[in-house]
């Protein structure tokens, strides 16, 4: 690989800590502190993302390119850091927090001048780590590097992964928080984005006062990340919270279509591109539930539900608007433009829901259609990709009995198969009222409903293969993710299994990684 071009601009422009000490402490007044990667002496490489590689400039792979992956053997041009950033954790201000696993290595421009931050995750502690130990396991690593791919696929806005390695070490970590700690495979994830500059960078130099660095952090995040933005003054920087209030939106609506469930989605797991970040407890979802929550630590209160993301994310602007306040000093403005947020958002999500169901305009009605749509799939559990992609298929001639158990969590009676077939009813009742054709019907629910979405139970089977040295799910998975609207693997293309009903890690987990 290139790594020649790797710069590092952010360190150039910003207060910093360059001690290098990666004890977990307090630096007030900084938004980055350097600190060096571990050095791990028998790493090996799991899996490294090419085409990305070639994409962002770095170019092809070489053995000796290990080390770097793991954070090792760095040329000259590569000053690791680590930055600082504050956040609402479960809606409580947390104060300071920050890259407690993630190094970056700096960033670099490909030939088309399209800038790539790059990190190590997982390779070693920093002074935002607060008394872990700043590794990663295997399993979370596993589920990271697939499931942010899954996503760049899907179309949703994300991070990548360029490679999974594996540390060469174990690492201790207590999957339940139940007190039973076991050793687990250490590994790093290399990932990547056009920034990954959070809503908690803002908050944190807000609640310090450190108001000259905030404005230079809006300045430079203008310049770097939003060109569309081309005015001045106090104008620029509400553009800019309308610009992120939309890019949220617009993501929380993407997460609706693919059926994706974050977990955590505190504000310093928010990113200021409307990126997906922090792939922690997420999961995809299998029975539809709007209460469902990937994450355990979000129980009882179900604050991250499925159904409750968009209105999350609006809270979390708030917090951001009130982060950005003293340099746009205008409250009507701020509160004017988060009281818009729900009217463009569910305006969004119905327009999605008619593309998933091959509805070429939004009618008065279907907003009753839609919820009784919801009904359906809760009551019966309902798998929520599944479901779609049988909507595209069946027809008069269809025996729902059949094809519904196929996608039902639940035994379906016959009182539960009249519901069902009224509702199909309805559905083609519905498609009439269409100005296209039903082939153009299809095709637009073709393009909106995925066949393979990444579900927890594969990542289960993946990872404890990868543990016994076995790479045969992973190089399929990787197959059929890069190709989600194409059904490659029609043993991909099926419900939960029940014996993974009350797995751990199949359905719920901890944010143990």
């Amino acid at each position: 690989m290139n790594l020649t071009n790797i710069k590092q601009p952010f360190t150039e422009v910003f207060p910093g800590d360059f001690s290098g000490n990666p004890l977990q402490r307090n630096t007030p007044k900084v938004l980055f502190s350097s600190v060096m990667p571990v050095d791990f002496k028998k790493p090996k490489l799991i899996i490294f993302n090419e085409k990305l590689s070639e994409e962002i400039g770095l170019g092809k792979y070489e053995e000796k390119d290990l080390g770097f992956l793991v954070g090792n053997h760095l040329p000259d041009n590569i000053k690791p850091y680590s930055t600082a950033y504050a956040g609402h954790q479960f809606g409580n201000w947390a104060g300071q927090l920050g890259d407690g696993r993630a190094i970056y290595a700096g960033e670099i421009n490909n030939a088309e001048g399209k800038i790539t931050e790059i990190q190590w995750k997982g390779a070693g502690a920093t002074p935002y780590s607060r008394h872990a130990d700043g590794r990663a396991v295997l399993r979370s690593s596993v589920r990271e590097y697939l499931m942010s791919e899954t996503m760049y696929h899907l179309g949703v806005p994300t991070t990548r992964a360029l490679s999974l390695s594996l540390t060469g070490e174990n690492v201790v970590r207590d999957i339940l928080y139940s007190g039973n700690p076991q050793e687990e495979k250490g590994a790093v994830v290399v990932r990547t984005a056009e920034s990954f500059l959070r809503f908690g960078h803002f908050e944190l130099m807000s609640a310090q006062q450190e108001y000259t660095t905030l404005q230079n952090l809006l300045d430079f995040t203008i310049q770097n990340y939003f060109p569309e933005i081309q005015s001045e003054g106090i104008q620029k920087y509400k553009d800019f919270f309308e610009n992120v209030s939309t890019r949220t939106a617009d993501l929380m609506v993407e997460w609706f279509r693919v059926g994706f469930v974050h977990g955590v989605m505190n504000t310093d797991n928010m990113s200021i591109l409307g990126l997906t970040i922090d792939y922690g407890p997420f999961s995809m979802m299998d029975e539809y539930d709007l209460n469902f929550t990937s994450n355990t630590t979000d129980l009882p209160g179900r604050r991250y539900a499925f159904g409750k993301q968009g209105q999350i994310a609006q809270w979390n602007l708030w917090q951001l608007a009130n982060a950005l306040h003293p340099m746009i000093k205008d409250e009507k403005f701020l509160e004017d433009t988060l009281n818009k947020f729900g009217d463009y958002f569910w305006k969004k999500h119905d327009k999605m829901l008619c593309n998933k169901f091959g509805f070429d305009q939004l009618l008065e009605s279907d907003e009753d259609f839609f919820v009784n749509w919801q009904g359906l799939m809760q009551e019966f559990q309902l798998d929520y990709t599944l479901f779609f992609n049988l909507l595209e298929k069946i027809d008069a001639t269809s025996d729902l009995k059949t094809e519904f158990e196929k996608i039902a969590y639940v035994p379906l009676d016959e009182k539960a198969l009249s519901k069902i077939k009224d509702f199909i009813n309805q559905y083609e009742l519905r498609l009439e009222k269409n100005e296209i054709s039903r082939a153009e019907s299809l095709e637009l629910m073709q393009k909106n409903n995925p066949k393979f979405t990444l579900r927890n139970y594969l990542l289960y089977e993946c990872i404890e293969e990868i543990e016994n040295g076995k790479t045969t799910l992973l190089e399929k998975l990787i197959t059929a993710l890069e190709n989600p609207y194409e059904e490659k693997f029609p043993e991909f293309s099926v419900k939960r299994p029940s014996k993974y009903d009350d797995v751990s890690g199949c359905s719920m987990l901890s944010c143990s990684s």
